[in-house]
C-alpha cells in the first residue's frame, strides 16, 4: 500500500468518480490511475469500486470506508510534513484560506497586513466561495482554515472557532424616502425592490427569518455574492440593498446612505473553521490571534481536543 494509491484513490472520489477528471488534476495518466486503484484492490482483497466496463459507477460499501480511512491517513500524512516544516523552518511556508468576499475584502485586510509585515517568508493564498465551497476546500485538505458565517458550522469535520458578530444596514441612494424615517422598519423595507446576498452567502438565512416571522413577502429583485455588486446596483436605482454593516464606508461609498438595521434582524456570527486532529503551524495560531484576538493557542488546542 502506497501513499500515492491512496491519493489517486481519494481524488477519484472527490470528482465524483471521473477518472478523466482524476488524472488531470493529479497530472497523470487515467491508466495509471485504474492499475494503481486496482493494485490496492487485490492487496486489500475487496473491490472500492463498481465498474461498468471502463467506467467507474459506484463505491461499494467497503470502498466508502476505504476511502474514509485514506483520507484520515493522507491527512496524518500531512501533518507529519507540517510538524518537520515547524522545526526545519519555522518562519516560512504557506497559508491557505478560504472565506467569502466580504470577509476577504471588508474583514481580513488588518489582520493580513500584520502577518505580511511579521511573516514575509509565508505565502498567504486566499481562496474565495461560498460557505459550503470554503468548508469543502478545508476538509479536503486545499485550505487550511475557514472563514464564514453560514453552513460551515454543518460540517463536522470542523472544529468551529467564533470570532466575532456583526449586523446589517440598509443602503440607499441619497434622498431616499427611507432616510426620512424616524425608526426603520421590514414594513417600510417590503414597499422597495430589494438587492441583496445570494442565499448561501452572509447570513441570508437570518434576513429570510425575520421576513417571514413578519408574514412579509421582500421583492428581491437581484442577488449577488459580492457586497460591491449590490451597492453598484443600488446606485443605478435598481432597489434598496440589505448589506453587512462591515461593507459600507461612508468614504468610499459617498453616493450612498447607510440606515442601521440591526434592530430588525438577528445578529449573525463568523466563525473558523479547522479540520480536527489537524497539525497548526505557528504562525497559522498567530493569524487566528490576529483576526480574533481571544483566540490564543490555548483556547484553539482546547478546542480542536474536544475540551470546552
Amino acid at each position: 500500500m502506497k501513499l500515492q494509491q491512496l491519493r489517486y484513490l481519494c481524488e477519484v472520489a472527490n470528482q465524483g468518480l471521473n477518472l478523466s477528471k482524476a488524472a488531470e488534476s493529479l497530472h497523470t495518466s487515467q491508466p495509471g490511475i485504474s492499475k494503481q486503484i486496482s493494485l490496492l484492490e487485490s492487496e486489500l482483497g475487496v473491490d472500492i469500486f463498481v465498474r461498468n466496463g471502463k467506467r467507474v459507477v459506484k463505491i461499494t460499501p467497503p470502498g466508502q470506508a476505504i476511502i474514509e480511512i485514506a483520507e484520515r491517513m493522507l491527512r496524518d500524512a500531512k501533518n507529519l510534513k507540517q510538524v518537520g516544516q515547524e522545526f526545519t523552518n519555522e518562519a516560512s511556508g504557506s497559508l491557505t484560506i478560504a472565506t467569502t468576499h466580504t470577509q476577504a475584502r471588508y474583514a481580513l485586510p488588518p489582520a493580513i497586513k500584520r502577518f505580511t509585515a511579521r511573516y514575509p517568508k509565508v505565502r498567504l493564498i486566499l481562496r474565495q466561495g461560498s460557505p459550503t465551497q470554503i468548508a469543502e476546500l478545508v476538509t479536503s485538505g486545499e485550505a487550511d482554515i475557514a472563514i464564514a458565517t453560514e453552513a460551515i458550522e454543518l460540517f463536522q469535520e470542523l472544529v468551529m472557532l467564533p470570532c466575532y458578530q456583526w449586523n446589517r444596514c440598509i443602503i440607499t441612494p441619497p434622498r431616499h424616502p427611507l432616510l426620512k424615517l424616524e425608526k426603520l422598519t421590514l414594513e417600510a423595507i417590503v414597499q422597495y425592490p430589494i438587492i441583496t446576498y445570494d442565499f448561501a452567502f452572509t447570513g441570508r438565512t437570518k434576513i429570510n427569518q425575520a421576513f417571514e416571522a413578519k408574514g412579509l413577502t421582500p421583492n428581491v429583485v437581484l442577488t449577488a455574492i459580492d457586497a460591491d455588486v449590490i451597492k453598484t446596483y443600488v446606485e443605478l436605482g435598481l432597489g434598496i440593498g440589505i448589506l453587512a454593516q462591515m461593507a459600507f464606508d461612508p468614504k468610499r461609498d459617498k453616493h450612498l446612505r447607510a440606515i442601521d438595521a440591526s434592530h430588525l434582524f438577528e445578529p449573525s456570527t463568523t466563525r473558523i473553521g479547522i479540520t480536527r486532529n489537524s497539525y497548526l503551524r505557528g504562525y497559522v495560531y498567530d493569524f487566528i490571534g490576529m483576526f480574533a484576538p481571544h483566540l490564543d493557542r490555548t483556547v484553539i488546542t482546547a478546542a480542536m481536543e474536544g475540551h470546552p
